[in-house]
Formats: structure tokens, C-alpha cells, sequence
């Protein structure tokens, strides 16, 4: 009577619990499990990963249940739809084996405070992008045409004094050619900081400035791959940008990768970005891994503006995968 009224309890839970093996199968399922596998529990029972999940989520899932069968717990955090669930993974001794136990609660109607949190933060996201913009102005419009106009009246002192004093013409050479390498320099900054850069001169050659400016950091691979016949709307095209150089950004300085591919390309939605490397990787859902950084919101944020549908793909030492796509694409 006890043991059918625990087994009645689980299995009406709002709430879903499972136990998973070493051998990568689903021993016993309870609860909602369809709200957190995309399958009920009496699919997922008796059953392997690898049947009843999609290859990116059934390697995604046996990662961490290795994780937890080598003594880690783990708290994650996923989201399916507008839902988000909390998870707990512990490892536990039972009938003479070692398992995983998975515990799953909905945090959807708790998630009031965090989405004021990341309105505040994406509010501070755009405030920089209009302070950003305000310096990219004055470095082009009054230091970019200083220094240009400063130019010009070296060239005609030069010019002056060239029968005259031939080596302070030589001095006024040198002077010009430091002039011209601090200029370059401005405008590089300027049009880095400039948000809307990329409307201006395209996204190929934004692209082309990013990876120059990498290679000088960036010892490894850099491979870019961009459709030449594609057509962006200006919204898109800078949104993918921003995605494009937080996604970058993050492989060079954190993942310690030996190669990164940057590919553009049309999808039947439309165009889609996909940055992918080859580093330490990550499990974009675990909380205690601290994966939920500005870099990430400010993903979210240009996608969510430009219509995008943005997807990380990770597991711990198998790299990452960001994908940007045309909303319906993924």
C-alpha cells in the first residue's frame, strides 16, 4: 500500500523525477517529464538517451548524467518555450549500483524578478550603445577632421619650406607619417564603437575588420565562410554582427580553442550566422558554471530586436555552437 501510494505520488507530481544509469538509459520516469524531454514518462522509462531525445539533446544529457554517476551535482536551468524549469541532478547508491537522480520543477511563474533583472541589464545594454555612438561621433566628426585639417597644414609648411630647410621637410615627413598611422587609429575606433557601422558599410566588411583585428590575437585557425550572393535587411545585418563579436569574443578569450568558423549563409527563412569553435565547451544550462554572463544577454538582446532565433549548443570538452537565424530557421 506504501509503495503503490509513493508510485501514485510521483507519478502525479506537477513536478518530474528520474533515475538514470550508467548505461545512459531512463530506469524509472515520474512527473511531467514532457515539459523538460519533450516526451511523457512512459516513453522515457526502460529506455536509452539516445531513443527516445534528438542527438544534440541526448549528448547534451549523457554528459551530465556521466557528471553526475563521477560525483558532481549539478543545477541546471532549461527552457522549453516560454517555460523555464529548475533541475538538480545528484548521484546516489541504490540495489548495489550507482545513479543519477534528476529532480525538475517549474520556475515559470517565479520568473517575475528575473525578467525585470534582464530589463534592467538590456536598458544598461542599449544606454552604452548611445554612449558608444556619441564617441564614435566626436573621434569622427571633431578629432577625425582636426587631425585631417592638421595634416593639411603640414603639407603646406612642407611645402614651404622645402628649398629652404630640406631637413626640416624630412622632420615634417615623419611628423605627417605618425599623423597618418594615429588617424587610422581613429577611425579603426570609431567604427568599431559605432553600433550602426554595419548599415553603413555592410556586414562583409565589418566581418572583414573583425577577423583582421583577430588575427592579431588569435593564434589559432580562423575560418570565414560568408555567402557572397546574400541580401541583408540593415536590422539583421547588425544584429548578427553583435552576435557574431560576443560570440567571437567569448571563444577567444574562455573557451581555449585552436579553431573558429564563421559561416553565413541562406536558410529557407532566410540568412543565418553560426560561430562555431573547438574548445573546453560548456553546458549552456548549468548554474553553477556562471555561463550567464552580459556577453549572453546581450545575445539575446540583439536577437530578440532583430527577429532572430538564437540558439547555444555546448557540452564540457566538445566546444560551442552559436547559431542566429531568421526567425523559423532553427
Amino acid at each position: 500500500m506504501t509503495e503503490s501510494l509513493a508510485e501514485a505520488f510521483l507519478e502525479q507530481s506537477p513536478e518530474c523525477q528520474w533515475i538514470a544509469g550508467a548505461d545512459g538509459a531512463f530506469h524509472r520516469a515520474y512527473g511531467d517529464t514532457e515539459s523538460v524531454f519533450g516526451k511523457p514518462a512512459a516513453e522515457l522509462s526502460g529506455r536509452a538517451l539516445e531513443e527516445v531525445l534528438d542527438p544534440a539533446a541526448a549528448g547534451l544529457w549523457r554528459s551530465r548524467v556521466d557528471r553526475t554517476l563521477a560525483g558532481e551535482t549539478l543545477r541546471l536551468r532549461e527552457r522549453r518555450g516560454a517555460a523555464a524549469w529548475y533541475i538538480t541532478m545528484f548521484p546516489f547508491q541504490g540495489a548495489g549500483a550507482r545513479y543519477a537522480g534528476g529532480l525538475a520543477r517549474e520556475l515559470t511563474p517565479l520568473a517575475t524578478a528575473e525578467r525585470e533583472l534582464r530589463f534592467a541589464v538590456l536598458s544598461a545594454i542599449k544606454a552604452q550603445e548611445f554612449e558608444r555612438n556619441m564617441v564614435s561621433k566626436f573621434l569622427h566628426d571633431m578629432v577625425g577632421q582636426n587631425l585631417t585639417a592638421f595634416g593639411l597644414q603640414l603639407d603646406l609648411l612642407r611645402m614651404d619650406l622645402e628649398s629652404a630647410a630640406p631637413q626640416a621637410c624630412s622632420n615634417i615627413g615623419e611628423l605627417q607619417t605618425l599623423l597618418g598611422t594615429v588617424m587610422e587609429q581613429v577611425r579603426d575606433y570609431s567604427y568599431e564603437l559605432n553600433p550602426s557601422a554595419v548599415e553603413r558599410a555592410g556586414l562583409r566588411s565589418a566581418l572583414d575588420r573583425l577577423v583582421g583585428r583577430l588575427r592579431t590575437r588569435f593564434t589559432g585557425v580562423l575560418r570565414v565562410n560568408v555567402d557572397p550572393s546574400l541580401k541583408f535587411d540593415p536590422r539583421i545585418a547588425t544584429a548578427m554582427f553583435q552576435i557574431l563579436q560576443e560570440a567571437v569574443e567569448n571563444a577567444v578569450q574562455h573557451a581555449r580553442c585552436s579553431t573558429i568558423e564563421i559561416a553565413v549563409k541562406s536558410t529557407r527563412s532566410g540568412p543565418s550566422l553560426e560561430v562555431r569553435d573547438d574548445g573546453k565547451g560548456f553546458d549552456p544550462g548549468d548554474l553553477s558554471a556562471g555561463c550567464r554572463g552580459l556577453g549572453l544577454l546581450s545575445m539575446e538582446h540583439h536577437a530578440a530586436q532583430a527577429g532572430l532565433s538564437l540558439s547555444i549548443d555546448g557540452n564540457p570538452g566538445s566546444g560551442c555552437t552559436v547559431r542566429a537565424v531568421a526567425d523559423g530557421g532553427l
